[in-house]
């Protein structure tokens, strides 16, 4: 079977609270352990008053405090916003406390917008050394030289498992120039998506892994029907709309028709960036997951959804487990 994973962002709903959001958090991390999702990611996101994961590591190590098996991680740190000894200590800190169980993804765009990167202190320059401050990163998890004089304490020999992610080629070149997995951000800008893992699978020399591995990102709308998973939908499609018209905020509750909120051409433009989605019934979501593992071929599907309220989406984490174990049957019974 495929693996499956939670990418979760800490959506901050309209007319709740970031400390309602983090419960969330916390409650859906221990929900889909027990449903048997193989990891659990969140990003790193500054001045968003729709999301509630900007402390990223913080946020990692309470989630693995409050889970017991299922592995935690970043999905991912945007590097240009940090030094890499600080993203050593932090998740070789984590690390330590939580051994085997801590994925450190890296990113190599800023998470936000211009004049907040200038608040965190980091230029646009940043950018530029992402692939010198990856190799520099991963050699701090590697053990202590003999007169090195610069550390990561804790850090040092925890042999963290880095990613990259991108949406672009310039992460598939990256992440196969060095033998690292690479996950693709499909579930928000897929149209470089074919081409940039052609890219990585012909161009990976092995290095931190042995052969390629690389992570499919799909949105979910699961509900007991169809109707009711488009209209759970619309909280992320008005989200897209927002943060693309400059107004951006708490995740919107659902409407009935987001065709009555929207002009055509805006949510023509949001569907397809949202194209590699999951959306309806349970026989939907089987075969809209399905359908994209044939296409796509991934190693592992990490599957994401913004929906406004919590216990719904419970249960659509619980429709996309119970489909990925059925595509893992009909996979396993087509083998034999």
């Amino acid at each position: 079977m495929i693996p499956y994973s939670v990418l979760d962002l800490s959506p901050v709903p309209a007319d709740s609270t970031p400390a309602q959001a983090l419960a969330n958090t916390v409650d859906l991390a221990r929900h889909t352990e027990a449903l048997g999702y193989h990891r659990y990611w969140m990003a790193e996101h500054h001045n968003m008053t729709g999301i509630a994961s900007a402390a990223t590591s913080i946020l990692i190590g309470h989630v693995a405090g409050a889970t017991s098996t299922i592995r935690v991680g970043a999905g991912g740190i945007m590097l240009p916003n940090h030094a890499p000894l600080v993203i050593a200590e932090q998740f070789g800190t984590l690390a330590t406390l939580y051994p085997d169980r801590i994925d450190l993804g890296l990113g190599r765009a800023p998470g936000t917008d211009q004049l907040t990167m200038r608040a965190l202190r980091r230029g646009e320059q940043s950018a530029d050394m992402f692939p010198q401050d990856v190799v520099e990163l991963m050699g701090y998890f590697e053990p202590a030289q003999p007169g090195q004089k610069v550390r990561a304490v804790p850090g040092a020999g925890t042999h963290v498992p880095v990613w990259i992610l991108g949406s672009s080629l310039f992460g598939a070149q990256l992440a196969a120039h060095l033998g690292l997995p690479y996950a693709f951000a499909s579930h928000f800008a897929p149209d470089a998506l074919e081409q940039a893992v052609e890219i990585y699978r012909a161009r990976f020399n092995p290095g931190a892994t042995e052969k390629p591995c690389f992570m499919l990102a799909v949105n979910v709308f699961g509900a007991d029907t169809d109707a009711e998973a488009l209209r759970l939908k619309t909280s992320m499609q008005q989200a897209f709309i927002n943060l693309r018209t400059g107004r951006p905020g708490p995740l919107p509750k659902p409407v009935d028709n987001i065709q009555d909120i929207a002009p055509p051409e805006m949510v023509a433009q949001v569907d397809r960036a949202l194209r590699v989605s999951a959306t309806g019934a349970p026989a939907k979501v089987t075969e809209d997951l399905s359908a994209l593992i044939d296409r796509h071929r991934p190693d592992e599907v990490i599957l994401t959804g913004q929906i406004h309220d919590h216990a719904a989406r419970l249960r659509s984490f619980e429709i996309a487990a119970e489909a990925m174990k059925t595509i893992g049957a009909r996979s396993g019974a087509t083998a034999s």
